[in-house]
């Protein structure tokens, strides 16, 4: 890949997969997830994730991701995964024929939360940005790769130091889909400074 993409490593490997220069496809494997206890009361954390490991505290990770998603709660999308209970990822899930939901999932201690909003099965692209300043980070979602949106501001406990970020794709029910990432890139950070 590009721009400090390198060194990946798989968490939870794929049966299914296939990497090139400019893009990757995942395809799912059902009944993989991530999620820890949080209302639903199971535990699931086995979604695979492509990774790669920085100390670099400062810095933006982006990229599209598409996908042919028909089945309830099938997602793909970024990832920060340091341990079953420590761990972000954001994506579009697929929930039934009118809607799917754009969100996210932060896992502190092992209690996951989950933010969403509603919008068009139609959609079959997202891009994604992922942006860390130390401990923090800032999730933003754009339709066009230029203007990009406010997802959530979080912070991760376990979040200092080396960090494994990427993209990840999975299918919590019986199901299995295609996953493609393409313009991968890992840039000065994005996320302004507060002042």
């Amino acid at each position: 890949m590009k721009d400090g993409w390198s060194n990946l490593f798989w968490i939870f490997k794929p049966q299914q997969y296939k990497i090139a220069e400019d893009k990757i496809e995942i395809i799912t494997d059902s009944y993989t997830d991530l999620w820890q206890r949080t209302y639903y009361g199971f535990r699931n954390d086995n979604a695979p994730m492509l990774c790669f490991k920085t100390n670099e505290k400062i810095f933006s990770f982006s990229v599209k991701t598409t996908f042919n998603s028909k089945h309830r709660f099938d997602q793909c999308g970024v990832c920060i995964y340091q341990n079953s209970d420590n761990w972000i990822k954001a994506s579009i899930e697929y929930e039934n024929a009118s809607i799917q939901r754009l969100g996210s999932v932060v896992t502190n201690k092992g209690y996951s939360d989950w933010a969403t909003t509603d919008i068009a099965t139609s959609s079959n692209a997202m891009y994604y940005r992922l942006s860390r300043r130390g401990s923090d980070f800032c999730i933003e979602n754009s339709t066009d790769g230029i203007n990009f949106k406010q997802m959530r501001i979080a912070h991760l406990i376990e979040g200092d130091g080396a960090i494994n970020i990427g993209i990840y794709a999975c299918s919590p029910e019986a199901s299995s889909f295609t996953a493609t990432f393409t313009d991968i890139e890992v840039t000065d950070c994005k996320w302004l400074a507060h002042e």
